[in-house]
C-alpha cells in the first residue's frame, strides 16, 4: 500500500521520540509536522504503544545467490528482512558462486537479484589474492567497498589474503578512497591452536582464541596507519581488542567497528553442546565479554550492529552430527535481530533511540547512504514500526529464512516489528509482500 502519511505518538526525529505526522511523497519524507496535522490521502495511524524508527540498514548479510541459493536467496532473504524491520541491506561478496570479486561476478549478482527484492539491496566487492586490478573497476561499478579475510573463509572460491597481499590491496583501497572491511582472525594463531573434533562448545571457543582477533585487528590498525586507508573491523567478538581499538581511535586512524546481535545476546556458558546453530566465526564468548561489548557500544568504541546473517542448508549446519568443527559456521538472524536487541537493550536500560542509531544511522553512514537510516525531510521513507506491547515468540520454522535453523529459536521477546515501510510502501508483516526493492549503487562523492 502506497502511503501519503504516517502518524504516531512516538516518532524518532533528530535522536528523540516525539508525536509527529510524516508526510510522504514519491518514496521520501517531505514534511515532519505535528501530530494534529490532517493529511490527505492514505494515512497509516500507528498504535499508541508503538514506536516509529528508521528502517534498519543491515550492512552485513550473506544472501548466497547465485550458486548457493539453497542456502539463502534474494527472495527469501529480503522477505525475512522486511518482516524484521530491515529496509536496506548490503550483500556480502562470498558464499555465492561466482563471488563478487570481478565485474562478471557483480553482474551475476545483479542479474540474480532482478525482480526478487522486497527491500533495497547494495553489494560489497571482494579482495582476494590476485585481484588488485579488479578493485577499481568494481568500485567504479558502484560496490560499497571491499571485504577480505585474514584467515580461511570457509569457501574455496574466496581465499584469504596473506600479509603482503593485504598490504597491496589496502594500498589500492587507499588510492581509491574506498573502504576495506576485514574478517579479522589471525590465520597463523588459528593454525597453531588445537582444534580437535568435538561436540563441546567450550572446545570450539578454545579453538578460536581471543588472541587471534586481537592480532588480526592489530594488523588492520597497522595497515590503516601505513596507507591511510579507511578500514572497518567486521563482527567484533572479543572485548579484549577494545583497548587496541580505543588507542587507534585516539590516534585518529580511520577505523570503524561493528558487532552482532548474537554476541550481544548469548554467552558461551549457556550454549549447549552439539548445537551448531550457535556456531559462528569468531565465536560467541562468555557473559563478561558480552557485557563489555555493550559497554563499548555505549562508549562509542564500537560503531554499529549488523546481523552477519550467514545461513546454510540444514544439512551443512548438522554436518558431523554435532561435531562443531565440521558444521557450517554462521548464525541466521536477519528477521529477528532488531527485536532481539530491543529486548536486550531494554533489560540494560539502553533507550531504543540509541539502538536505532547503532542499527540504522551508523550503518547507513558507514556506506554513505545519507538518505537511509534517519527520519528527516528528504530522507527515504524507510520506516519500522516497533511495538513493545506485542510479544514475539521466535520459531525458526516460521521465519522467512530459507532454512529453518536459528540460534534465536525459542526466544520470547517483549516487542516485535508490526509493520515496515519501504520507500513509502506499507508492508504488513502478516500479509504477502511485494517485490518493490531496488538495487543500490554507492553514491558518487
Amino acid at each position: 500500500m502506497r502511503l501519503d502519511a504516517i502518524q504516531a505518538q512516538q516518532v524518532l526525529v533528530n535522536g528523540q521520540f516525539r508525536p509527529a505526522t510524516l508526510t510522504l511523497d514519491d518514496g521520501r519524507v517531505t514534511a515532519v509536522g505535528p501530530l494534529d496535522d490532517v493529511p490527505a490521502g492514505e494515512v497509516h495511524r500507528v498504535p499508541d504503544t508503538a514506536y516509529v524508527v528508521p528502517g534498519v540498514v543491515d550492512t552485513h548479510v550473506h544472501v548466497n545467490e547465485p550458486g548457493r541459493t539453497e542456502w539463502e536467496g534474494f527472495s527469501s532473504a529480503t522477505r525475512a528482512a522486511v518482516l524484521g524491520g530491515v529496509t536496506t541491506l548490503v550483500d556480502m561478496p562470498l558464499n555465492s558462486v561466482p563471488p563478487t570479486t570481478t565485474l562478471e561476478g557483480l553482474a551475476a549478482k545483479r542479474a540474480a537479484a532482478q525482480g526478487q527484492l522486497a527491500v533495497d539491496v547494495g553489494f560489497w566487492g571482494g579482495a582476494v589474492p590476485g585481484n588488485v586490478a579488479d578493485l577499481e573497476p568494481l568500485w567504479d561499478a558502484g560496490v560499497f567497498g571491499f571485504k577480505c579475510f585474514l584467515s580461511p573463509s570457509g569457501v574455496e572460491e574466496f581465499p584469504p589474503l596473506d600479509r603482503a597481499e593485504f598490504d597491496a590491496a589496502l594500498a589500492e583501497v587507499a588510492r581509491l578512497d574506498a573502504l576495506m572491511i576485514v574478517h579479522a582472525e589471525d590465520a597463523a594463531i588459528l593454525d597453531s591452536t588445537p582444534a580437535p573434533g568435538s561436540r563441546a562448545y567450550r572446545d570450539f571457543v578454545l579453538s578460536r582464541p581471543d588472541a587471534s582477533e586481537v592480532s588480526a585487528i592489530r594488523q588492520v590498525v597497522d595497515g590503516a596507519r601505513e596507507t591511510g586507508a579507511r578500514v572497518h573491523v567486521l563482527h567484533l567478538s572479543s572485548a579484549r581488542a577494545i583497548d587496541l581499538i580505543a588507542d587507534a581511535r585516539a590516534e585518529g586512524l580511520p577505523l570503524t567497528v561493528e558487532t552482532c546481535p548474537h554476541y550481544l545476546t548469548f554467552s558461551a556458558e549457556t550454549i549447549p553442546d552439539a548445537a551448531p546453530e550457535f556456531k559462528c566465526c569468531p565465536p560467541i564468548r562468555d557473559a563478561g565479554n558480552r557485557e563489555a561489548l555493550w559497554q563499548a557500544l555505549q562508549e562509542g568504541l564500537v560503531d554499529c550492529i549488523v546481523s552477519d546473517h550467514s545461513p546454510s542448508t540444514v544439512e551443512e549446519k548438522l554436518k558431523g552430527d554435532g561435531d562443531l568443527q565440521q558444521a557450517w559456521g554462521g548464525v541466521s538472524g536477519l528477521q529477528v535481530g532488531f527485536a532481539v536487541l530491543a529486548h536486550e537493550a531494554r533489560l540494560r536500560g539502553i533507550p531504543l533511540e540509541r539502538l536505532s542509531r547503532w542499527m540504522s544511522t551508523s550503518t547507513a553512514d558507514l556506506v554513505g547512504l545519507s538518505r537511509k537510516g534517519r527520519i528527516a525531510v528528504g530522507a527515504d521513507a524507510d520506516l519500522a514500526v516497533y511495538d513493545p506491547a506485542v510479544e514475539l515468540h521466535v520459531e525458526a520454522a516460521r521465519l522467512a529464512h530459507r532454512n529453518p535453523i536459528s540460534a534465536y529459536d525459542g526466544l520470547r521477546l517483549a516487542g516485535r516489528v508490526v509493520s515496515t515501510v519501504v520507500r513509502g510502501e506499507l508492508v504488513d508483516v502478516d500479509q504477502v509482500y511485494h517485490r518493490h526493492g531496488r538495487q543500490l549503487e554507492r553514491p558518487s562523492s
